[in-house]
């Protein structure tokens, strides 16, 4: 049975949303989910490793390291919000969601996102610190101050969005129930209702500004502060270092916000652009980061790279022990 069929036998039913893959590749919807369960597998296993070799490595109880977990965890949660959903698309063809299960979904998919924002801000902050106040580095980002940033980044994230399932629960939907992407997100949900709609606009505008934007601007801003303390050290060595240590954390922040920048002006300006390329971007916004965040750090952080090999050639040590015996 037909999408359409199935939507216009439950247009009196207003318990189910019903989500979308790629558009005009529904006939590879099954090949499409091998990558995105390599994916997902990819994340869920290197930012578990990234915590289990921060949590087992003494020298890597530093602040750095510390906000680099706090990465892997919202990467983690924000992999396990989304790819649920789509993995069920793509492996089973099941698009129908209940809507509160929809709504629980775009929550933590909103929450884990503006996580990730704020995280990305901190570390930002961290190598500010780092290269601005080397000496006294340890003293101001003490246990207790990343303690208390964690807390208020997590407080921060769930308290601005838990008025959007409320907010949405409240409103008709009498279209047609199809969503445009694998998994719900709150301007999706938004515009299939059938009510005015404008408080809810300006709430999710109001969100977006104050996390998102306002972070991206202090972010650029550190950076500001970064480059002109870098070109006032004396030594060429040193001002190399100090651009080195900060790679890995560019390199994130450009995963994170250069697709949510290009799905935006897609959406403000692109009104010929195709559904696909809306999706697409959307899938490289969510999808990515949690994926190649883990690559990068690993690649660019000699300390994390180096207990890596170490527990990879304790790894091959075992097997060739058991095969001895």
């Amino acid at each position: 049975m037909s999408l359409q069929v199935i939507i216009s036998d439950s247009n009196n039913n207003k318990t189910f949303f019903f989500l979308t893959g790629l558009p005009g590749l529904e006939a590879v919807h099954i090949w499409l989910s091998i990558p995105l369960c390599a994916m997902y597998m990819a994340s869920l296993a290197g930012n578990s490793l990234i915590l289990w070799v921060v949590k087992s490595e003494p020298s890597l109880h530093q602040p750095m390291y510390y906000f680099l977990s706090m990465l892997a965890v919202t990467d983690l949660g924000l992999s396990v919000s989304t790819m649920p959903t789509m993995l069920t698309i793509y492996l089973l063809g099941l698009r129908e969601v209940a809507v509160d299960v929809c709504l629980a979904q775009l929550f933590f998919i909103h929450t884990f996102s503006i996580m990730e924002s704020s995280v990305l801000l901190t570390m930002a902050f961290d190598r500010f610190v780092a290269i601005s106040n080397p000496l006294r580095y340890s003293t101001i980002l003490t246990n207790t101050r990343i303690a208390s940033l964690g807390l208020a980044i997590l407080l921060r994230s769930i308290s601005l969005h838990i008025p959007a399932p409320i907010m949405l629960k409240k409103l008709p939907y009498c279209q047609n129930h199809l969503l445009s992407h694998s998994y719900c997100l709150h301007p999706d949900v938004m515009k299939l209702a059938c009510a005015d709609t404008h408080i809810n606009s300006a709430y999710g505008l109001f969100v977006v500004l104050s996390t998102l934007g306002l972070d991206s601007v202090l972010i650029v801003l550190s950076y500001g502060l970064i480059l002109c303390t870098v070109l006032s050290i004396a030594s060429k060595t040193e001002r190399l270092k100090a651009l080195n240590s900060c790679v890995s954390h560019i390199c994130a922040v450009l995963l994170f916000y250069t697709p949510m920048i290009g799905l935006s002006m897609i959406h403000r300006f692109g009104k010929q652009a195709s559904p696909c390329s809306r999706v697409l971007l959307s899938y490289l916004h969510f999808l990515t980061p949690p994926v190649l965040n883990p690559v990068v750090y690993t690649i660019k952080t000699k300390q994390i790279r180096l207990r890596m090999v170490r527990l990879f050639k304790l790894g091959t040590g075992g097997i060739r022990d058991d095969h001895g015996h």
